[in-house]
Formats: C-alpha cells, sequence, structure tokens
C-alpha cells in the first residue's frame, strides 16, 4: 500500500473525528445515526480502515455535512501533509550545503 494511500485514509480519519467531536457526538452517537458498527468507524477515525463511498456518504449524512466539504478538509490536510514532508530534505541540504562552506544557515529543525 502506498503512502498517499495511508495519508488519506489517517487524514480522512482525523477530519471525521474532528467534526464529530466539534459537535459533541460520540461514537455511539454517529454510529445510530449512520447505521454503521461503533468498532468500524472508530477504525475509519484511526486510520485503520478504509471508507467505502457508500460508508462515506452515510457518516456526511449523519454528520450533516456536504461530502464535498469533507472531501476538500482532506485534500487540505494531505496537502499540508505532503508539504511538510518534502520541506524536510530541502532543509536538510540547507544545513549540510552551510556546514561544508562555514555559513550558518537557520534550521526548522
Amino acid at each position: 500500500m502506498g503512502q498517499g494511500t495511508l495519508l488519506f485514509r489517517a487524514s480522512l480519519g482525523a477530519v471525521l473525528r474532528a467534526e464529530r467531536m466539534r459537535q459533541s457526538m460520540t461514537l455511539r452517537d454517529l454510529s445510530a445515526r449512520a447505521r454503521v458498527s461503533l468498532g468500524y468507524i472508530s477504525e475509519i477515525e484511526r486510520g485503520q480502515k478504509e471508507a467505502s463511498s457508500e460508508l462515506l456518504a452515510a457518516l456526511c449524512e449523519a454528520l450533516d455535512l456536504p461530502l464535498s466539504a469533507v472531501l476538500r478538509e482532506v485534500s487540505d490536510h494531505v496537502e499540508s501533509q505532503e508539504l511538510a514532508v518534502l520541506a524536510v530534505p530541502a532543509l536538510v541540504v540547507e544545513r549540510d550545503r552551510g556546514a561544508a562552506t562555514g555559513d550558518v544557515v537557520a534550521s526548522a529543525a
């Protein structure tokens, strides 16, 4: 399984959990509203299980959220994680270049 798939799954779970908690809804409440097992929702929120489009639609409906809003937020979350990963090698190169030339280079680490 690729890193992108794991990143998407974890981001989706984080977004769904944050929205459920923002609404002060328990897993049991969401489970009853969406008619999805509590354990399965918990695994989705922890990024351990994939959510089918039908299941995701049921969760969005139970949370009274448009699917597009959830996917947009997940996309933003994935993008920020990708940018963070891409920035690390650039910082290491800059730090190493500064050490080789004797220059002091600021590091975000």
